[in-house]
């Protein structure tokens, strides 16, 4: 299994009346071809301006991509011409939208929506299109697909929308698909039956998948890797095995204690992170996350940390302290820089 898209040091920054917003300040990781990558981080971190950057859909004004590589097998993205991201946007990389209703055009049919990227990228006449189109919508469960084509996107429940956003971005056979929220504003069976549709179309098409969510349930069930951002920046590297067995940064730590769990009394109180994300126009120096730590140290004030090895499989984490889950704040000793302890099973 190879590299199929690398990201490197991408920075994507919007420009307003009050100053920059550095939207994506740094960003690298890999996608590896047919593995699923899970995006996680609160809103406003960054995950969706970095998927969009992917495929060059950043608005401009005000928003431009001005530092870093996207290398899509070996070939960089920024420096195609806008002809030549079209053959690649919805053919080789496809997107699911957070707003399906949005997303779709309500004056068209879900027919002419589904066959017009066939007629484009595959160059399918008009009945072999529709034919495909009618294939699409009954692998993404749509029952009487083929008498649905004629409907509107105002006619199909949410579920069903997203569905077709779906069925559209997978009609390409893409190699990677960008998942940005796809489960947003639907209920929790729908959400199940979405992203058990999406991982069992990807394991037959092997299509790699990156999912970006704040939701760390979706990412437990169905990532194979996670990337935690924070404030425009990757905090957290690791297997989804290992970050929910051993997170290495305060920001992690906080998102897993934060999130109810079935094997906890109802003595065990949920525990929120104190504060809220810096302003993206003025970061504060040194560690973004330091302002809201209960683990920081003096040096987490003057210096930005890297991504440092924390332990084994590739796991990384950009903090001075690497605590683990169950190291003590307020003032006490922090844990060593270093590798992580192993899980215990």
């Amino acid at each position: 299994m190879g590299t199929l898209l690398q990201i490197k040091n991408l920075k994507t920054q919007f420009f307003t009346e009050d100053g920059i917003v550095r939207a994506v300040d740094g960003v690298s990781y890999d996608v590896e071809e047919g593995e699923t990558l899970g995006l996680v981080g609160e809103s406003g971190c960054g995950k969706s301006v970095s998927a969009l950057s992917i495929l060059r859909l950043i608005p401009n004004p005000p928003g431009k991509i001005v530092e870093g590589e996207i290398l899509f097998e070996g070939e960089d993205l920024l420096k195609l011409d806008e002809e030549e991201i079209r053959h690649i946007r919805g053919n080789r990389i496809a997107m699911v939208f957070q707003e399906p209703m949005t997303s779709l055009n309500p004056v068209l049919t879900i027919g002419r929506q589904l066959t017009e990227a066939l007629e484009l990228h595959l160059k399918m006449d008009s009945g072999s299109a529709r034919k495909r189109a009618a294939e699409l919508l009954e692998m993404v469960g749509i029952p009487e697909a083929a008498s649905r084509l004629n409907d509107y996107p105002h006619q199909y429940s949410g579920g069903m929308r997203q569905r077709v956003m779906i069925a559209m971005a997978l009609s390409c056979n893409p190699k990677l698909l960008l998942a940005d929220e796809p489960t947003t504003a639907l209920d929790v069976t729908i959400q199940a039956q979405i992203l058990e549709i999406m991982a069992r179309l990807s394991q037959e098409l092997g299509t790699a998948v990156v999912i970006i969510t704040h939701n760390l349930g979706v990412v437990a069930r169905y990532a194979d890797r996670v990337n935690v951002m924070y404030a425009g920046k990757i905090v957290e590297k690791a297997t989804a095995k290992d970050l929910y067995a051993n997170p290495r940064h305060p920001y992690t730590i906080g998102l897993l204690k934060s999130v109810p769990r079935l094997d906890q009394g109802r003595k065990d109180r949920l525990q929120p992170i104190e504060g809220s994300p810096p302003d993206l126009i003025n970061p504060p120096v040194g560690c973004r996350f330091a302002p809201r730590c209960a683990y920081k140290i003096d040096k987490c004030l003057t210096e930005d940390p890297p991504l440092m090895p924390a332990g084994d499989n590739k796991h990384e984490a950009a903090c001075w302290v690497m605590p683990t889950i169950d190291t003590p704040t307020n003032g006490a000793t922090p844990a060593p820089v270093g590798p992580a302890p192993v899980a215990s099973s």
